[in-house]
């Protein structure tokens, strides 16, 4: 599976225990396509800043998936 496509389903299905400023620039890669740059700016952070931040998320979302195993259900039903 595509990178991009995983991490917009585990957004979808675990986002809302992200916090509000990570769901935000999470968000913004996933949904709205934007470049670690864009979203730097939008923010007023670093492209490392948010390099790392994009990161981090993905080891949460990872770690809700291992737990909880809602992906793999729901791409069995599929």
């Amino acid at each position: 599976m595509e990178k991009l496509v995983r991490q917009g389903m585990l957004y979808d299905l675990y986002g809302e225990l992200l916090t509000e400023h990570q769901r935000s620039i999470y968000g913004e890669l996933v949904n709205d396509d934007l470049s670690l740059s864009e979203i730097a700016e939008i923010h007023g952070i670093t492209r490392q800043g948010v390099h790392d931040l994009i990161k981090r998320c993905d080891r949460i979302l990872e770690g809700y998936e291992d737990k909880l195993h809602l992906l793999a259900k729901k791409l069995e039903e599929d």
